[in-house]
């Protein structure tokens, strides 16, 4: 066989896909709890920040013809720093300048606004000084409240590890209902607040909830090797050892013909012409 459909076999034949990471290696091995949450913080589309979605399928252009829409996302770039704070959704901003006609254009980056402000946490009692933007601080006060907007807003939006790590320990706090663990009606009075939050998630989603993919494989390796129970091998070898002695002694036991004896009372010991009598009998 040869010809066009030929090549198309053999393309076929040796296309093989590539491993991914949950395929193999300790990738494999992590929960499905983790890879839902790993889903909805990578794979998920986050809302437009940068940018507006038109509604419809088809626009009019200026020059009077009708083009469809075409709603694409603005690459957005996602810096070490980001984890450190809560933005709000915004990122670094790719593009390119052109400052004049026939000049040259250039790389440009579009860096939101930082600044450092203060947020209260009332599920878990504390006040935490860390980076935010205009948008977080917008967010915040949309939502009625810090709590409020870290639990009801998805990971893919949240997107920084400090972000994530928060609302874990807040479904954690609700969940077991640890908070405020010396007041029970303010204990009783968040919890009722709060807990309707909770209701999509089991335990062990919440346990995984907010780690990063370094962090969730060094987390099965630590639980791997607390349910792994380490015997020193002297005490398996001595064990061993006794199970072996105890073996060949009842193969001894065993192996020994019953010999079977006179009781000697005490009052035959003392009789001192008995031992006389047998001899001068046997004689």
């Amino acid at each position: 066989m040869s010809g066009p459909k030929s090549n198309e076999l053999t393309k076929l034949l040796y296309k093989f896909p590539k491993p991914n990471r949950w395929q193999q290696g300790i990738g494999a091995e992590l929960p499905e709890a983790y890879k839902k949450f790993w889903k909805e913080w990578k794979l998920d589309r986050p809302k437009p920040v940068h940018w507006i979605d038109k509604e419809g399928k088809y626009e009019r252009w200026t020059d009077g013809t009708i083009r469809p829409i075409q709603n694409v996302d603005i690459p957005l770039k996602y810096p070490k720093e980001l984890d450190k704070g809560i933005w709000g959704g915004e990122a670094v901003i790719q593009g390119m300048m052109k400052p004049k006609h026939k000049k040259r254009r250039y790389v440009h980056y579009w860096v939101p606004q930082l600044k450092r402000s203060v947020v209260y946490s009332e599920i878990l009692n504390k006040y935490m000084n860390t980076i935010v933007t205009d948008r977080t601080l917008n967010l915040i006060h949309q939502h009625y409240g810090f709590d409020h907007y870290i639990l009801s807003t998805k990971a893919c939006d949240l997107r920084s590890l400090l972000a994530l790590n928060l609302k874990r320990n807040m479904l954690i706090a609700l969940y077991d209902k640890t908070l405020y663990p010396d007041d029970p009606v303010k204990q009783e009075e968040v919890y009722e607040k709060y807990k309707h939050y909770t209701e999509g998630y089991t335990r062990e989603e919440i346990e995984w909830y907010g780690y990063s993919y370094e962090e969730a494989c060094k987390m099965l390796m630590l639980n791997k090797k607390k349910s792994m129970v380490t015997v020193p091998l002297k005490v398996k070898f001595r064990e061993e050892l006794i199970q072996m002695l105890k073996e060949e002694k009842l193969e001894l036991v065993k192996d020994e013909e019953p010999v079977e004896s006179e009781p000697k009372s005490w009052l035959s010991k003392l009789n001192i012409f008995k031992s006389n009598s047998n001899k001068s009998a046997t004689e």
